[in-house]
């Protein structure tokens, strides 16, 4: 269950408190999964490592503004 900022403390129906998503937990994600394709299919490592640097950028970029 994907808890919102707003909503800190309450909990779904089975009790317990779901687990907060923020932009921090993107960059190991991604990580994982390009580690994975690049397993699995090599040829795609310029690909991956390309889409990887400008979602970084693009992030960095937004955090400071």
């Amino acid at each position: 269950m994907l808890v919102l900022p707003g909503e800190k403390g309450k909990s779904h129906k089975g009790g317990g408190i779901g687990m907060t998503i923020s932009v921090s937990h993107l960059q190991p994600v991604a990580a994982l999964i390009a580690g994975i394709l690049i397993l699995v299919i090599p040829r795609l490592l310029n690909y991956i490592v390309a889409i990887y640097l400008i979602i970084i950028g693009i992030l960095g970029l937004a955090h400071n503004v």
